[in-house]
């Protein structure tokens, strides 16, 4: 297998990226049939791509670099089992990359791919949830739970969160959830002052058992639980490494497994958000989202790059990055249960292709994964889509929309519904990036061709949360490999928290010190002693 930048078909890109289509051409959107024939249809949500500076040329050669770097094979190879979380020749984490398995107990029919252990923990949750329904587990006073909070950070918080926002309407009557992963104590305080301790339990998540902000914060709630007088153990459960520190049933009153073939910012779909999601949603509505999950990754086997939606969202985004040298990537979501996705995503991809060396510890001569943002519409064109427009940067955009609203809370206003109104807002900008406008006043001249692609589906149900979370997993994958970094390890992370423990200690020593003195200490300190 060649390797990126000396791939037959990256040569060809770079030739073709010195004309690229352009989009403010006459009938540019409209030529060749190009709205109806730029769409990539999937079972449960669609692509459409014909506001990208792609033709049907470079289409074709996206396709000759995606079979000539086998990405689908390789992609069938981490669903496989195959151990791809490693730096050949160099001390590495050696880990398979399994978080595919956590859904694909749910296929239909079930995939042979799926581990076992990944069904284990989906039958203890699933009797787990059972017993909290059937008023088999309680309280001291022999009350139902009813609210949860997630204590986690990082990939333990914000892909759950994420999801448990976008799908906060289809939630079980009178259940709540809170997240905690700030080690700030006013994020704590604040969690606390809004609950009753007595209707909650506390899952603490951490696959080592040893993440320093997430003790700090199980220790300040155990303390609370204790002055109000009640028992940790029968309000705190764990989702940890089999014989962590918190594989302990003496202080938990449940514990489930995370995996260390699910890297954190992968384990949505494992037991990092399924416990959480789980009680919020309700076993059977996990079960869609897990599904929807699958579901795409079945799809993303399909080798035609124009039948596999997260294999041509991963080679656009190529093709921008490394081509057309665009360094950034917004997601703006058309949907504002959607408002925490684009964080989640920042942390998926930059955590996961944020890397200078390849696979065999090279450093590479190509550009990685892009910096990428994003918040939802219609806030955002009133505060930063005037540099989407008109500034020197150009951005490409990922829109993600929605025909229908979650709920029928709707009215007409002037003749057009909210949902009527929020989508005319949605392709008015897609059009005007891509063709914008000329004037005879510079300051409303619109230069246009800024590339675009909009993911759609009727409507944001659970099955299409989970695909939606899958099709981004997948394309992140998918741009790894083509980059041949990789996607599963996290040095930079752990290179952070060994430096602050180090400056923690030298915090307390020098905790009497000016504010200025303190600073100069701690950073020439931590030079002077580096990881």
């Amino acid at each position: 297998m060649e390797s990126f930048s000396k791939s037959k078909a990256h040569g060809k890109l770079l030739s073709l990226a010195a004309r690229p289509y352009d989009l403010t051409r006459s009938c540019g959107l409209r030529a060749d049939g190009r709205l109806s024939r730029y769409i990539c249809r999937s079972e449960l949500l669609n692509l459409y791509y014909a506001t990208q500076r792609v033709d049907s040329t470079v289409l074709a050669t996206l396709q000759e670099l995606a079979d000539e770097l086998r990405l689908v094979e390789q992609f069938k190879e981490m669903r496989r089992g195959a151990v791809l979380n490693r730096i050949i020749g160099y001390p590495s984490e050696n880990r398979q990359v399994l978080h595919t398995a956590c859904r694909d107990v749910f296929a239909d029919p079930a995939e042979p791919v799926a581990t076992a252990a990944a069904k284990r923990e989906i039958d203890k949750l699933q009797a787990f949830l059972r017993d909290l329904e059937k008023g088999r587990i309680v309280n001291e006073q022999g009350r139902p739970f009813d609210t949860m909070i997630q204590v986690g950070i990082g990939g333990s918080d914000l892909g759950p969160r994420s999801v448990f926002e976008a799908l906060k309407y289809y939630g079980i009557s009178g259940r709540k959830v809170f997240f905690l992963s700030n080690v700030d104590p006013d994020d704590c305080a604040q969690v606390l002052g809004e609950i009753d301790l007595g209707t909650t339990l506390v899952n603490i998540v951490s696959k080592s058992g040893t993440t320093l902000e997430t003790l700090t914060n199980e220790k300040f709630i155990r303390g609370a639980l204790k002055r109000a007088g009640l028992d940790p153990v029968r309000h705190c459960i764990s989702v940890t490494g089999k014989n962590s520190p918190m594989d302990d049933t003496s202080r938990y009153l449940r514990s489930f497994y995370m995996y260390g073939y699910v890297g954190g910012r992968y384990s949505t779909t494992s037991m990092v958000g399924g416990v959480i999601l789980g009680f919020y949603l309700g076993f059977s509505q996990l079960k869609e989202f897990l599904k929807g999950a699958s579901t795409v990754d079945r799809e993303a086997e399909n080798k035609d790059i124009l039948k596999n939606v997260p294999l041509l969202l991963a080679l656009l985004g190529i093709w921008n990055r490394n081509f057309l040298g665009y360094p950034t990537l917004a997601v703006l979501p058309y949907n504002q249960p959607l408002h925490r996705f684009p964080a989640h995503l920042q942390q998926c991809d930059m955590e996961s292709n944020g890397k200078s060396v390849d696979r065999y510890g090279n450093m590479v001569d190509y550009r990685t994964g892009p910096i990428v943002w994003g918040e939802p519409g219609t806030n955002g064109q009133h505060a930063f889509y005037q540099s989407l427009h008109q500034g020197t940067e150009i951005v490409p955009v990922e829109f993600i929309g929605f025909m229908e609203s979650q709920n029928d809370m709707d009215m007409e206003v002037e003749g057009s519904t909210s949902q009527q109104k929020l989508l005319a807002n949605l392709y008015g900008q897609i059009v005007a990036m891509a063709v914008g406008r000329s004037s005879d006043e510079p300051n409303k001249s619109f230069p246009g061709n800024r590339p675009s692609s909009l993911l759609f589906a009727k409507k944001l149900t659970p099955m299409v949360m989970g695909a939606l979370l899958a099709v981004y997993e997948a394309k992140i994958v998918f741009q790894g490999f083509a980059w041949n970094i990789n996607s599963f390890d996290q040095e930079g992370v752990e290179l952070g928290k060994v430096l602050a423990r180090q400056s923690l200690e030298e915090l307390v020593a020098h905790i009497g010190d000016g504010e200025e003195e303190l600073y100069q200490h701690l950073l020439a300190y931590l030079s002077k002693n580096p990881a």
